[in-house]
């Protein structure tokens, strides 16, 4: 089957253009990064500085290569000092406490940065003169879980059993409430800023080094030659490469940036991928062994905390509004994580040439 058409994020919108990137430390932003400075854009970004350990920021160069400011988004007077020094037209807001588990150990500080900083960045974005497009980063896990096979929609109830989740959908409360209240054209209101929503499935891809997260630790179990411990076999997730949603990113801020009527695009979007990658930790890490040989073991214990175990996304909205479409299915996603991993730990390859590989690769499967 062919796959839908999707729209390559569009190179002359981006060059040149002042973006704000929250989050450029870490995972995801720094091959958000990465791709921006691809396509020309001078990017500004604000964040904690990288985890100790392993860093895709450090190993890919980037704070030599856009402007790097290490700062705080529970702070305002940081955020609003860096948004107005930026004066950018686009905003990219990924900062977040983004690991479930973590969050039953540092419940107040996930609130905190999940609801709190995106308010204080929204905050901060108000007293800017000139047009910006933000689009701003929760989760698929901002929906009440109801452990049903069929996939959310943008419209279903929001909800969130661990403090995580709860905290993302507390955020896209504040996102939807915020962009009622103060975009548009009266007094109290800025009519220049669009604001936007995303939400993304399970992401992977090489480079991620956090801990209690699957592909990482299993990636780090067979460079060690251990086995790979499993503690929720067979919990099912949207697996998608890192790649399929920034994309999805990209293409809803050129969107609502050139939209007539931005009120068709300013609300919530999810990206997931094709409805086949919606897999189970098991089959995730059985495919990831026949291209890194290796053996793993389920380390089930009943006594951890809750994690949903289905967990599917509806990505009609995208692709209709935005001709957005996962170009990936799973074999190749997963194909193209390990290689990732294993070039670097096994010939010594360089996290750049690694990333901008895939990027080719991920180029090349759209249409001509």
């Amino acid at each position: 089957m062919a796959l839908p058409r999707f729209h390559k994020p569009d190179a002359a919108f981006w060059c040149g253009r002042r973006v704000f990137l929250t989050g450029h430390t870490g995972f995801k932003g720094s091959w958000l990064a990465l791709w921006l400075l691809e396509l020309g854009a001078e990017v500004t970004g604000l964040a904690l500085p990288p985890e100790p350990g392993p860093s895709l920021f450090e190993a890919l160069g980037l704070a030599g290569r856009l402007q790097h400011r290490i700062g705080d988004i529970r702070d305002p007077a940081v955020l609003s000092q860096a948004v107005a020094a930026c004066e950018p037209e686009v905003v990219l807001h990924l900062a977040a406490q983004p690991l479930v588990r973590r969050s039953y150990a540092e419940p107040v500080s996930t609130w905190e940065t999940n609801v709190m900083g995106t308010i204080h960045l929204l905050e901060a974005l108000r007293p800017l003169p000139e047009p910006c497009t933000a689009v701003l980063i929760t989760t698929d896990k901002v929906y009440r879980n109801n452990e049903w096979f069929y996939g959310y929609r943008e419209n279903d109830p929001l909800g969130g059993h661990d403090p995580y989740s709860s905290s993302k959908a507390a955020a896209e409360l504040a996102i939807a409430s915020w962009r009622s209240s103060f975009c548009g054209s009266q007094p109290h209101q800025t009519p220049q800023l669009r604001v936007a929503s995303a939400r993304a499935g399970n992401v992977i891809g090489g480079g991620d080094w956090a801990a209690d997260r699957i592909v990482p630790d299993a990636m780090r179990a067979l460079a060690e030659g251990q086995p790979i411990g499993v503690r929720n076999p067979l919990a099912t997730r949207p697996w998608q490469h890192v790649l399929e949603p920034l994309g999805g990113y990209l293409r809803l801020a050129e969107q609502l940036a050139g939209a007539a009527d931005p009120a068709f695009l300013a609300t919530a979007f999810n990206f997931g991928p094709q409805l086949e990658a919606n897999r189970s930790v098991r089959e995730l890490v059985e495919e990831s062994l026949r291209h890194w040989p290796g053996r793993w073991e389920d380390q089930s214990d009943p006594s951890s905390p809750h994690e949903a175990n289905l967990l599917n996304l509806v990505i009609d909205r995208a692709h209709h509004q935005l001709g957005w479409a996962p170009r990936w299915p799973f074999a190749t996603t997963i194909e193209r994580t390990v290689r990732w991993y294993r070039q670097v730990h096994e010939a010594g390859a360089g996290a750049l040439a690694c990333c901008q590989d895939d990027l080719t690769h991920y180029l090349n499967s759209f249409p001509s």
